[in-house]
């Protein structure tokens, strides 16, 4: 049996593809006993759905410099 923390860190990693079968196995196991970690679980694939739908974006390497030249300059 694994235990909660390592549950949610295999909950993670499972969402992005990253957890090995054997993992994934362990977590299910532990979801039929755990109704915490199965509600975790679920938030987490709510939430990661939902961060894909927003289509967010990331500045650029060159934006976040001009934006740290922009602020010292105004302070």
């Amino acid at each position: 049996m694994i235990s909660c923390d390592k549950a949610a860190l295999i909950c993670d990693k499972a969402q992005y593809n990253e957890a090995s079968f054997f993992d994934k196995a362990k977590l299910k196991l532990h979801m039929l006993i755990c109704k915490a970690c199965t509600t975790h679980a679920k938030k987490n694939a709510t939430l990661t759905s939902l961060c894909k739908e927003a289509k967010l974006k990331s500045l650029t390497e060159n934006e976040k410099n001009v934006m740290k030249k922009q602020i010292e300059n105004q302070l």
